[in-house]
């Protein structure tokens, strides 16, 4: 089996204060938007809610995806991590098709709103989600779970940006229709995000396999090995959406010794490893003995 890990781990301070800093900045907003009556400040909150349970998935994975696995638990407990993510998903989606409705409400009933207040929070999220995003940019580089929460940070400091001109245009021309439209562009953002972390959270439970694996290609290349009649039963699916498993019988030509066998088992992980980027690979070598020489075997209850 071979282990092919390249993700270097992030600075855990850096995340620690990222976590605090938006968390702080979420309560914020949701207050902000409560006092100064903008849908907009606690949709921005809500984005912000987001990106605070990003990184403090990506923190709790970093220190539980460490455990040692058990007899219970042979995979460890990396996929924690998937599960956390497609709840927060869940929860985001529920909460934004929410503020649909309340947006609608407002464009019916436009209600009165205190420009200042929501210029004062929305500044203040503002400055944070940059000090976060500078605080997470040098992580980003080589750390998947921080680079997607350091480009979540980036849509927030839009956001609030959006926010902020709005608030504007609250105070001086008392334009209250920007606020619930604020609110549906920044929940239009929040689920198209979410609903790609919903998808790939769901192929990962169902152990799909990766969209960037061809299977007939490396079928096709294993099967080059001058040695190896046919490649068959391949599984192939991520236990996270970093770790990549693959496993499959590899028919031999000849009726070859343990040792020899092994030495193209080997061969056979080596290009896996190295042209595939797979991690994690289990290959039964054997002679003449399947009957079923499908590359995918059709296993029905």
């Amino acid at each position: 089996m071979l282990h092919n890990h390249q993700n270097t781990e992030p600075d855990k301070k850096r995340l620690f204060i990222s976590v605090l800093l938006n968390a702080v900045i979420t309560i914020a907003e949701f207050a902000g938007g409560i006092f100064s009556n903008s849908l907009a400040l606690i949709s921005d909150a809500v984005h912000n809610l987001s990106d605070t349970m990003a990184i403090i998935i990506s923190y709790i994975a970093m220190i539980i995806g460490k455990k040692e696995s058990t007899q219970k638990n042979t995979f460890g407990y990396i996929r924690i991590e998937i599960l956390a993510a497609l709840f927060n998903a869940v929860v985001l989606i529920v909460i934004s098709v929410y503020l649909f409705y309340e947006a609608y409400q407002r464009f019916i009933d436009p209600k009165p709103i205190k420009g200042v207040i929501m210029f004062i929070v929305a500044t203040i999220g503002l400055a944070g989600n940059l000090v976060s995003v500078l605080l997470l940019h040098k992580d980003s580089a080589h750390n998947l779970n921080v680079k997607a929460a350091y480009l979540h940070l980036l849509g927030d400091t839009l956001s609030s940006v959006g926010v902020i001109v709005g608030s504007i245009l609250i105070y001086f021309w008392n334009i209250t229709w920007i606020d619930p439209l604020l609110t549906v562009i920044i929940g239009v953002i929040i689920i198209k995000g979410t609903w790609g972390i919903i998808k790939e959270t769901i192929e990962i439970l169902m152990q799909a396999s990766p969209a960037d694996l061809n299977l007939d290609a490396i079928k096709t290349k294993l099967e080059l090995h001058p040695e190896i009649k046919n490649i068959h039963h391949i599984h192939a699916w991520r236990l996270s959406d970093k770790l990549t498993h693959f496993q499959c019988h590899a028919d031999l030509k000849r009726n070859l010794s343990i040792v020899e066998a092994d030495k193209i088992r080997a061969e056979l992980e080596s290009i896996l490893q190295n042209q595939f980027h797979i991690d994690h690979i289990t290959i039964q070598p054997e002679f003449d003995i399947c009957s079923d020489k499908n590359a995918i075997k059709n296993d029905k209850l």
